[in-house]
């Protein structure tokens, strides 16, 4: 069966181009940077959002009709597989995320999910025997949805309910080994608390641990050599979550000797809800060794929830893509589209309009952080304001050859050092940014 039968094959057909199902900019098989664009965005279609969400919200129903012409359970999860192979197809988009329940529901025990949950992997392996060109980015747990999960999963006070999250993601690894996945993430989403006067930090950060150093154990041990990632979240559907950005859950991977084991999957709206830039947090990763992947999405800078909107601001997909490269690119991660078309973008077509929009932004992101790269003069700008740093004093600080009190020597010898000081020039930059983004 053919779900977009009146949608044929998405094709480039470049800037000028006024045909809404098309490529402007994204041109699969182009060299930049010494990789062909889709090496470089490695783009995937996300389960929950575009199989799953229908527009529901908690202010109405859903708008979009995601049963896939079928009413039993077991037929929807293989419908999603059908029409996501078939969107993969013409969108030229070769990788997918889910969590368990995203490929089948949960049903009435632990035991009867898992044997549903088997089915449809199967059915998918047989699907990606046909097709060796689609392939799992990564797959994660949703244990934050069922009533069990209303106190977290790991940070649960109920060992009970820690114990039913292991067992659950230990299924969902296993999944994920059997999808071929690159990556398995683990996303805090009620791993939190609402008020300090009912919680044990403590312990909830000691068991999240536990949890996490089990995972891995187990996932080696069944030849899973994927990456493992952790994806920082500030809040929502907690107050307050433990992987609140990137620092806070570096520091916790130190804390508990996990820093080796887990790099970040990070999310542009998460950042934004956690007051900082989308590259702040790509950068900071990558100044610490732990660039793992990205959930491509963007917020709304008026509202102040995750409204997971597919990423159209090319300024901020430039920024990203600068930060990508400047890490020599993705290896087991890739650009997974964590958005959702708005609520009233509800027909068929809009998943392509989406898509091609979030698409057509990446890659112009990536042309403009290329070019940002070649340019050179921001580069030269941030090496030159260093300077001092590889010589005299500076280079004499960092080899470790000074001492306090040779610092204070110099310093009374030198007398005031605001002349050695030279302006940010943020305006001219911003300037500059510009004049690369529009010479293209």
């Amino acid at each position: 069966m053919e779900y977009f039968a009146n949608i044929g094959k998405i094709k480039y057909e470049g800037k000028n181009s006024t045909n809404p199902l098309a490529f402007k900019y994204y041109n699969p098989d182009e060299i930049i940077c010494g990789k062909t664009m889709k090496e470089q965005l490695r783009f995937a279609l996300s389960w929950w959002h575009t199989m799953g969400g229908d527009g529901t919200d908690m202010f109405g129903c859903g708008t979009a009709d995601k049963t896939w012409g079928e009413k039993d359970p077991e037929k929807i999860a293989k419908a999603k597989v059908d029409a996501a192979f078939e969107i993969m197809d013409k969108l030229s988009i070769e990788y997918f995320c889910f969590h368990d329940r995203d490929l089948s529901p949960e049903y009435g025990s632990l035991a009867e999910s898992n044997e549903k949950l088997d089915v449809i992997t199967d059915y998918m392996v047989e699907k990606m025997k046909a097709d060796p060109s689609k392939k799992c980015l990564w797959g994660t747990a949703k244990c934050f949805d069922h009533p069990r999960y209303m106190h977290g999963a790991g940070t649960s006070p109920s060992a009970d309910v820690f114990a039913y999250a292991a067992a659950q993601i230990k299924k969902a690894i296993e999944a994920t080994v059997k999808l071929g996945g690159n990556g398995y993430v683990f996303w805090g989403g009620r791993e939190g608390y609402e008020t300090l006067l009912n919680t044990n930090m403590g312990l909830e950060l000691d068991n999240m641990a536990r949890l996490m150093r089990m995972a891995v154990d187990y996932a080696r041990s069944i030849g899973y050599k994927g990456d493992f990632y952790i994806e920082p979240k500030p809040k929502e559907p907690t107050k307050h979550q433990y992987d609140f950005d990137v620092a806070t859950v570096l520091a916790f991977l130190r804390k508990y000797g996990l820093e080796n084991d887990f790099k970040m999957n990070i999310e542009a709206n998460h950042a934004t809800l956690a007051q900082h830039t989308f590259q702040h947090e790509l950068r900071l990763a990558r100044e610490n060794g732990v660039f793992g992947s990205i959930d491509a999405n963007q917020g709304d800078m008026l509202l102040g929830w995750d409204t997971d909107q597919f990423p159209t601001n090319v300024y901020e997909t430039a920024l990203c893509m600068y930060e990508v490269l400047k890490a020599g690119g993705f290896v087991n991660g890739g650009l997974n589209f964590d958005a959702k078309a708005r609520r009233g973008s509800y027909t068929a077509e809009d998943i392509f309009h989406s898509y091609i929009a979030g698409m057509d932004a990446f890659a112009l992101g990536l042309r403009i952080a290329d070019k940002m790269i070649s340019d050179g003069r921001i580069d030269k700008f941030v090496e030159d304001r260093y300077s001092s740093w590889k010589t005299g004093i500076g280079a004499d600080i960092i080899s470790g050859k000074v001492t306090f009190e040779d610092l204070e020597k110099y310093a009374l010898a030198k007398g005031e050092v605001v002349d050695t000081l030279s302006s940010g020039r943020q305006e001219m930059l911003e300037s500059v940014m510009n004049n690369i983004m529009f010479s293209l």
